[in-house]
């Protein structure tokens, strides 16, 4: 009886707007496992019922249904049978928005973020010319800026080795990222 394969967690992070869903989104194309961002989808249900923006008006809420969303895809990855999986931010993005909006940090939130641990942290840098907001997205380009920063200064402190995606169209950043990966020996399997 073999083994049950070994899969590499992959985060795609960076600030909004930076072209993470568009990456994700080819992925997904190319036929790799992706796990979509899960804070739209929390933005959106509380927009139904009536809360513009969750994360700015309850923090703290908004952050831990995220989390546990995001602990939620990890584990799930424990149950496919794939090389790599991608994921759309990682929990550690969690902190780093708290961080950003100045608001204490739950130790459940500390604990999944410590006790989680992806394979390779990709991070996109922010790119003002592919730079817009919409429903769900309220900040400015300082404002993604700034996250960038708080995003760059959490996964280091969780002693992540961030690898910095190029500028450039979306296939050259898919195919920099499976570079990337096969030279780490990570990924094997022919794409």
């Amino acid at each position: 009886m073999s083994q049950p394969m070994q899969t590499k967690r992959i985060v795609i992070t960076g600030g909004p707007g930076t072209g993470k869903t568009t990456i994700i989104d080819q992925l997904t194309a190319s036929g790799y496992a992706c796990m979509e961002e899960v804070s739209r989808q929390i933005t959106l249900e509380a927009q139904n019922n009536g809360i513009d923006q969750l994360f700015i008006q309850d923090p703290i809420n908004f952050s831990t249904q995220l989390a546990h969303g995001r602990a939620r895809h990890f584990q799930q990855v424990e149950q496919m049978n794939q090389e790599v999986v991608f994921f759309d931010r990682g929990i550690p993005d969690v902190p780093a928005y708290l961080n950003f909006a100045k608001t204490t940090i739950p130790e459940e939130i500390r604990d999944l973020s410590t006790n989680l641990r992806y394979d390779i942290v990709f991070i996109v840098n922010p790119w003002k010319a592919i730079y817009t907001s919409d429903n769900e997205r309220y900040e400015s380009f300082d404002l993604a800026l700034e996250i960038h920063q708080h995003l760059i200064d959490t996964y280091t402190s969780l002693h992540y080795n961030l690898i910095e995606i190029p500028f450039g169209d979306v296939t050259t950043r898919v195919n920099f990222i499976i570079s990337c990966l096969k030279k780490e020996n990570i990924l094997q399997g022919q794409f």
